[in-house]
């Protein structure tokens, strides 16, 4: 979208050097955003600043699709050793509500992710910050990725969480399953189903997401109101529409949560690897949402990287080599072979059913062999509409499939996940046949 580079400005703040900033206060999150509109996009921000480094290069934030400034709050004191914060919130973005052109009535759905980076970059243009280090987070580091490859001119350093540079088919599978399961309004199965895409729900012993946390996380996706939904949809189609993300060129930190399950550890590490300039670091003990469940080991990687300061030593931080990151495992959980692996699919709507062996598993996936090769093409024909069956002490259950790879009698799947009862009967499930594995190997010795 060419146009974004010559947008009209309409903007009442003073955009002075030294008052552009607010003094940080207790109740500074209580505030109203700031706003510009450029060429009837609305863009939201605040700029706040502790005196002693009001002067440092601002840290311009951009955040996921589902933070809003709130979620900084308890993050910004600390990164206040660095420099001065600039939240910001593009349209449609974090608590942006905008979803239509205030001038055209267009939807925010013409404007991409790099349209977004670029729709950054003239605003702070128009603002007068010649100099920033951005910090971008899941849906944010996208953005954050091709400001740098569009102005890379205004960035000092980049830190970028939650990132790949090329999405995975299982991956664009489960965002478009949360987008049918919204359109057919099950929002409590849509709810349940993001925050177990995003959560790492076999780690939760480790990463110690607590219940109440998960527990606000699905209110608030249960709960969408329209233009929630209406935005949930215009982020998602961004990122299935995106091809390669650009790896910066300048100064960055790539990290990830060590149990990563929605970008996986691997991936950021082979985005890093794409940068001439980086460092790459795990967040021990945490998923996609490392802010959440370990901010303060966080925080102080990002802060250590922007004051330019070693990352060895860091409590709670894994900082690798590239030799390392070449190594690392492409599977977050490992798979694990049935005692009893006859089991079959079922259909949600017909009564045909289609008996399979699973060859291996884990609680995100499986590797299933059709009995009945005439049956390929049912299974080929229906990759969303297929349940697999377990049993455990307490009967049989079915998990909900997304079939993402089918040869002549294989079938690759992942699991839906979108009921946390039965994502948690799974866990258990898996970790029993763990253990009987492990009875077994011992049987043997």
């Amino acid at each position: 979208m060419n146009s974004i580079i010559q947008m009209d400005v309409d903007n009442d703040q003073n955009f002075s050097s030294f008052g552009f900033f607010d003094i940080y206060q207790k109740n500074s999150f209580k505030q109203p955003a700031r706003t510009t509109w450029i060429d009837g996009w609305k863009i939201e921000y605040m700029a706040i600043a502790d005196p002693k480094t009001i002067h440092n290069t601002p840290i311009v934030i951009v955040g996921g699709a589902f933070q809003n400034f709130n979620s900084y709050k308890y993050c910004v004191e600390q990164l206040f050793e660095s420099g001065p914060v600039i939240l910001i919130d593009l349209p449609s973005m974090g608590s942006n509500q905008q979803i239509t052109n205030a001038d055209t009535g267009e939807s925010a759905g013409i404007l991409s992710l790099p349209d977004l980076s670029q729709m950054l970059g003239v605003w702070l243009d128009i603002v007068g910050i010649s100099k920033v280090s951005v910090m971008g987070m899941s849906l944010g580091s996208v953005v954050a990725s091709f400001f740098s490859k569009y102005r890379p001119e205004l960035v000092e350093r980049m830190v970028l969480m939650g990132v790949m540079q090329k999405t995975r088919k299982s991956w664009r599978m489960l965002l478009e399953e949360s987008l049918k399961l919204m359109q057919e309004q099950r929002m409590d199965e849509f709810g349940q189903a993001v925050i177990l895409y995003l959560v790492n729900h076999a780690k939760l012993d480790v990463t110690r997401m607590s219940p109440t946390a998960k527990k606000l996380f699905f209110r608030q996706m249960a709960e969408f109101s329209a233009t929630e939904q209406d935005r949930y949809a215009i982020n998602c189609n961004r990122l299935l529409n995106l091809n390669d993300v650009p790896p910066p060129q300048g100064d960055t930190l790539v990290a990830c949560g060590q149990f990563d399950s929605f970008t996986l550890p691997h991936e950021n590490a082979a985005f890093a690897l794409q940068c001439p300039n980086m460092q790459f670091a795990m967040i021990a003990n945490a998923d996609h949402v490392p802010q959440l469940q370990r901010r303060k080991e966080t925080m102080n990687l990002f802060t250590t990287y922007l004051k330019g300061q070693s990352l060895a030593n860091l409590d709670g931080i894994i900082p690798m080599s590239r030799e390392q990151m070449q190594k690392i495992e492409r599977r977050g959980e490992e798979r694990i072979h049935l005692t009893e692996p006859k089991t079959k699919f079922s259909h949600r709507h017909q009564a045909t059913e289609v008996a399979v062996e699973i060859m291996d598993m884990n609680f995100f996936g499986a590797l299933v062999e059709v009995e009945n090769l005439k049956q390929i093409d049912f299974v080929r024909d229906n990759p969303r509409d297929l349940a697999l069956h377990f049993q455990d002490e307490e009967g049989v259950f079915q998990v909900e499939c997304l079939i993402f790879d089918v040869t002549e009698h294989e079938v690759r799947l992942i699991f839906k996940h979108g009921s946390f009862d039965v994502a948690e009967r799974l866990l258990k499930f898996v970790e029993y046949q763990k253990s009987q594995q492990l009875n077994l190997a011992l049987d043997l010795v």
